[in-house]
């Protein structure tokens, strides 16, 4: 379970009072070099690519980073694609015809993109997923490949199309729509043999699913359970099969409109309680909320009946009105643990996080196409190591953050040594 030992940078901690609200605020800790001066949005205006409108970033001294945990083994299962993402100016009307201001190819698939984030942040992804023999599942291979992500589970079939996606990026909102073609022929469990799977399950960390492929997946949560492998389950909409992940997942992370949709409670806070109590199992659920950041209820391993009981959507304000808007990076504010109560849905011991996005500069920001994918991989990557709730938010909000300033899921994702991930890998 992710610790809470460490105050991050920024980062306020609240004990839950009725009557008095007390803060603390942490110093942040120095980042050593060039780069201990300048805001992270900064760190790559050094120099340009001619052939990539990305910046060049200048990369951390491995001796400032941490080593990698020995436990780092991430099994992901789910969807991977090929993207062809066109730009346009504006979203085009009905029986528009309308040109491109550019156009990329990329690999993509939330499985796909999350595991790549994993691998570039220093993690050893496995990556459970089926594709076709034609030239686009070749592509993907190569890609995957290229990032360091173990593609010897991968299923091709003889034959069929590889999945593939039209993403259309609307440069006037900073919008991107996904028209999405899936493989043929779907993947079954019967596709991955037996020892495939203990394969993949060796000295697993964590197991991932997106809840595309949700029967194989299935199958692959089931086995992990059994051998008490934690599971983080990606839920980004009510899909077929969910249900049923979720009733063994350790950890969820969900979209800003899942945790309403899938309980009916009144208010995102209230719908993160019932979760809890829907599924026992579950350590924590982020919901992740886009620039307004996220907000996370981590259960309490111990029941404290001397603690306060404070009604959940007060104690969210309470702490939203205790962030620092004015600081451009992550940070992110925490209570303490308390009896956290939503009205006519029940109550459950933990704390509640809330954590803020970076505030990207209009001219920094190109795509958001995977920022969601971006920030599980950095949850991925946090849980393998260990870091403290604090710390894990704002890291995976400055991760995604960065892939927000590239054109597609993969294009800005960052590798590990990447200066903006310095104050949270040192």
């Amino acid at each position: 379970m992710v610790s809470s030992s460490w105050t991050p940078p920024n980062a306020t901690l609240v004990s839950v009072n009725v009557n008095s609200i007390s803060s603390i605020v942490s110093p942040a800790p120095s980042i050593s070099g060039v780069f201990a001066a300048l805001p992270c949005s900064s760190h790559g205006v050094f120099s340009r690519s001619a052939s990539s409108s990305l910046p060049i970033r200048v990369k951390m001294s491995l001796d400032s980073i941490a080593p990698l945990s020995e436990s780092r083994i991430v099994v992901g299962v789910g969807g991977i694609s090929v993207d062809f993402l066109a730009t346009v100016a504006a979203y085009p009307e009905p029986d528009d015809k309308i040109r491109s201001t550019s156009l990329k190819v990329q690999g993509g698939g939330n499985a796909g993109n999350s595991l790549t984030c994993a691998s570039r942040l220093g993690l050893n992804a496995r990556l459970i997923t089926k594709i076709a023999d034609d030239s686009q599942g070749k592509g993907i291979l190569e890609e995957l490949q290229s990032d360091g992500v173990d593609t010897s589970f991968m299923v091709v079939s003889k034959g069929g199309n590889s999945p593939f996606t039209y993403v259309i990026v609307d440069e006037q909102t900073k919008t991107r729509t996904c028209i999405h073609t899936p493989g043929y022929p779907p993947m079954i469990p019967d596709d991955l043999s037996r020892s495939s799977l203990l394969s993949a399950l060796d000295g697993a960390r964590i197991v991932y699913s997106d809840v595309r492929l949700y029967e194989t997946a299935l199958v692959i949560a089931q086995e992990a359970a059994h051998k008490n492998i934690p599971i983080l389950v990606d839920s980004e909409r009510k899909r077929e099969g969910l249900d049923d992940l979720l009733k063994l997942a350790s950890y969820v992370v969900c979209s800003a409109k899942f945790p309403q949709a899938w309980t009916e409670a009144p208010s995102v806070s209230n719908a993160l309680v019932s979760m809890l109590l829907r599924l026992p199992n579950v350590k924590f659920v982020i919901v992740t909320l886009g620039e307004d950041g996220c907000i996370m209820l981590e259960r309490s391993v111990h029941e404290d009946s001397q603690a306060e009981e404070i009604d959940v959507d007060n104690l969210v304000e309470l702490l939203k009105q205790q962030r620092d808007d004015k600081i451009a990076t992550p940070t992110c504010v925490s209570s303490s643990v308390a009896k956290l109560r939503a009205d006519k849905i029940g109550t459950v011991h933990g704390r509640l996080i809330v954590g803020t996005a970076e505030n990207i500069p209009p001219s920094e920001l190109r795509d958001t196409t995977g920022a969601g994918d971006a920030f599980i991989g950095a949850v991925l990557y946090a849980i393998c190591s260990n870091m403290p709730a604090e710390k894990m938010l704002p890291f995976a909000a400055q991760v995604a953050a960065i892939c927000c300033r590239g054109l597609g899921a993969r294009t800005a994702l960052p590798h590990r040594t990447d200066p903006c991930l310095a104050s949270y890998l040192s």
